[in-house]
């Protein structure tokens, strides 16, 4: 089923994108901003996922299973490796932004961008 029902993870993809996007420009709440930045990078995430899956591929491995064409097809492992580091970077990078969002709490006592830009803007 190659049709458009057949691509759903690209669907989901689109649907998890479209709402990181939309929480980020939406919401002046900085947390609300870093929960929608990782739904986005979570839909990169599977977007990625998807791209290096190969329909009756077996692992890179020596094996002599042919398919019913007689060849023997394998799946790339560096898309999930590749996967793997970034899904650290963004535990850790989203570590930064909240440690720093804490900070500009303890500072100005609000999470708000707007009151933020007033706080700072103001004499």
């Amino acid at each position: 089923m190659i049709g458009a029902l057949g691509l759903y993870n690209y669907w989901i993809v689109v649907a998890l994108m479209m709402t990181g996007l939309y929480v980020v420009i939406s919401r002046s709440n900085l947390i609300k901003k870093i929960i929608g930045l990782n739904i986005f990078q979570s839909s990169v995430f599977l977007f990625f996922i998807s791209l290096g899956k190969v329909d009756h591929g077996t692992a890179p491995i020596a094996s002599h299973t042919a398919n019913v064409h007689g060849e023997i097809l394998y799946a790339n492992p560096l898309p999930h490796v590749l996967i793997l580091t970034a899904i650290v970077v963004g535990v850790s990078t989203t570590a930064v932004a909240l440690a720093l969002i804490v900070r500009v709490y303890e500072a100005y006592g609000t999470v708000e961008d707007d009151e933020l830009h007033k706080a700072e803007h103001s004499p």
